[in-house]
């Protein structure tokens, strides 16, 4: 989500494989989320998203890789939290974290391009959600809107997702190097998009 012009149009020219390769990045930013609601509200199993993750990047560049997309969203599924359960906010990006992998799997299965262009929507969405939740202000519609795009948590999203998206363009082909490179770089800064670190 960027005011660059024609973010999504560049997001949708990308090949498959390069829209894949944004939204795993994605997903695995979004994985501190569910780790610390799962450790402080002891509900579900952070290891089945890890696993999901590991899956999908390995699958980036081990084209004999294979795997029971079916089984993994309902592993999915049994470790969604539903906000209804929960009086804690960490709810909600937990919850993103598991939709945003399912709906990734689902896309792969289906080659819905779209929604793993999603993704990136999805991620800027819970970043949206947080600001409004933790900032004290009493705006409504457009002067709410401002006041989370120019929030500095929105504006560090932005920035990450369209690194990211220009690291992708520079790289048509996608290499083993290429994804491990991004996936170690993503763990190891190991922050989410709305600045959770799980040590």
């Amino acid at each position: 989500m960027t005011k660059k012009t024609g973010f999504f149009k560049r997001l949708k020219a990308l090949e498959l494989p390069q829209k894949k390769l944004f939204a795993i990045a994605l997903c695995q930013r979004m994985l501190p989320n569910y780790q610390l609601f799962s450790e402080v509200c002891e509900f579900g199993d952070p290891a089945v998203l890890s696993t999901v993750l590991d899956l999908l990047w390995q699958s980036q560049y081990d084209n004999k890789l294979k795997f029971n997309i079916d089984v993994h969203l309902q592993r999915l599924e049994d470790n969604t939290p539903e906000p209804a359960d929960f009086d804690s906010y960490g709810v909600y990006p937990a919850m993103d974290a598991v939709v945003a992998l399912s709906t990734l799997l689902g896309a792969i299965q289906t080659n819905l391009e779209e929604d793993i262009t999603n993704i990136s929507k999805l991620s800027s969405s819970t970043v949206a959600n947080y600001i409004e939740t933790i900032s004290d202000v009493d705006l409504t519609d457009d002067a709410l809107d401002d006041y989370v795009f120019a929030h500095e948590v929105m504006e560090e999203e932005r920035a990450l997702q369209n690194t990211l998206l220009e690291i992708i363009e520079e790289n048509p082909k996608i290499t083993a190097e290429l994804v491990k490179g991004l996936r170690k770089e993503i763990i190891e800064a190991g922050v989410s998009n709305i600045g959770i670190s799980v040590a």
